[in-house]
């Protein structure tokens, strides 16, 4: 199972009873994602990599795995996410060495098919 697929999992019983618990946050978190992520003057494609190199600087696996997956969708290049990996290390020094290489991994994860 890969790493992304893991936390996903890992998350998706808990995430389902926080949803009972709290409804109106959780509609209203996703209303802002579906209000946020459209194409306008900035692409799907340049949130979903500012939206990557947040979860990187924030060290949040399952953001990473989420906007991994998305920028796959969005078209993302494996090169763009090396490049904005490199930002993050220049802004975050050292944590970014650890927490981009987690992002590329899920990206090349999110980019495999499931069938090999």
């Amino acid at each position: 199972m890969d790493h992304i697929d893991h936390i996903r999992d890992e998350l998706r019983e808990p995430a389902k009873e926080l949803r009972t618990l709290i409804p109106d946050v959780m509609r209203g978190y996703g209303e802002l994602h579906k209000a946020v992520m459209v194409d306008g003057a900035v692409s799907i494609a340049q949130k979903e990599l500012i939206a990557l190199a947040i979860a990187m600087t924030r060290e949040c696996d399952g953001c990473i795995g989420a906007h991994a997956r998305a920028a796959v969708r969005a078209g993302v290049t494996r090169e763009q996410v090396a490049e904005t990996a490199g930002v993050v290390i220049m802004m975050n020094g050292g944590p970014g060495t650890v927490w981009g290489p987690r992002a590329l991994r899920a990206f090349d994860e999110a980019s495999t098919p499931k069938d090999q």
